[in-house]
């Protein structure tokens, strides 16, 4: 059969660096391609290096159809899930993978129920104790940013870093949190600042962007410690930019809460109406 690259689906995760390619067609011409690539019809779903590699020195490979794919959302999902579960990926992308998945399934809980339309052959009656009347499923509800973090092996305040930078990062700088040049901590730093400055920074090189963090970091201290003056300085090992205090800690754990107890009546609601 053909094999189809969706390129969509080749750039929904990061690519390897070239010393991770390098490693790949090394152990694929020792070793062969051991591992079947997964399609989801003719569509190439994982192993787009390998699969390259082995076009391109002629080894046999082996392929497997994956049952659970019923859609695009469905394959996402799977890609996410099989990354996460990756050593070599960052803590900056389990982040982005992880704020995918929950977009995924926040998008699913907002959307209508599929409903199933009862079967009508012609030559057959329907049995008595079969319903005929269409069933709706309950939209799967999005797990909390808690959850989200605990999957992808992070601590909430860091997905809530990753998320910020997601938003209000310039691309520039996303590039170099990707690549490592600059820690999660800089970069949401530094996403504060506007895009121009942002972006002039990141041109400048890392150090540039390092020192535009600090910066920020040493503008939201000072008026901290001028309105406190009493208060006790910040042991040195805490980054006051990386964590919230203890007041906004908690009010963000009860914000979650509510979103999920929210998620878990409106379930319920869905559960009931499918009992109806």
């Amino acid at each position: 059969m053909d094999i189809v690259v969706n390129e969509e689906l080749k750039a929904y995760i990061d690519p390897l660096t070239p010393e991770e390619y390098e490693s790949l067609e090394r152990s694929l011409l020792a070793e062969g391609c051991r591992d079947a690539l997964v399609l989801w019809g003719e569509v190439l779903v994982d192993g787009h290096n390998r699969y390259g590699i082995c076009r391109k020195h002629n080894l046999p490979f082996q392929t497997v159809q994956n049952p659970r794919f019923q859609s695009i959302e469905d394959v996402h999902l799977w890609m996410i899930e099989q990354h996460l579960g990756r050593r070599s990926v960052s803590d900056f992308q389990r982040g982005v993978l992880a704020l995918r998945k929950r977009e995924i399934l926040a998008q699913r809980s907002a959307t209508p129920a599929a409903t199933v339309p009862a079967v009508d052959h012609e030559d057959e009656a329907a049995p008595a104790d079969e319903p005929t009347a269409p069933s709706t499923a309950p939209a799967e509800r999005p797990p909390s940013r808690e959850a989200l973090a605990r999957e992808a092996k992070l601590s909430g305040n860091q997905v809530a870093l990753i998320e910020k930078i997601q938003k209000q990062a310039a691309p520039e700088v996303v590039a170099a949190v990707r690549s490592g040049s600059i820690s999660i901590n800089a970069a949401a730093a530094v996403a504060s600042m506007p895009e121009e400055e942002q972006r002039e920074a990141a041109l400048a090189g890392s150090k540039e962007l390092k020192e535009m963090a600090k910066r920020v970091r040493e503008s939201k201290r000072k008026p901290r410690e001028t309105a406190v003056p009493e208060a006790a300085a910040p042991s040195p090992d805490v980054d006051v930019d990386e964590g919230a205090d203890e007041l906004t800690r908690l009010r963000r754990q009860v914000a979650e809460l509510q979103e999920e107890n929210a998620a878990l009546r409106k379930e319920l609601a869905d559960l009931r109406a499918v009992a109806a």
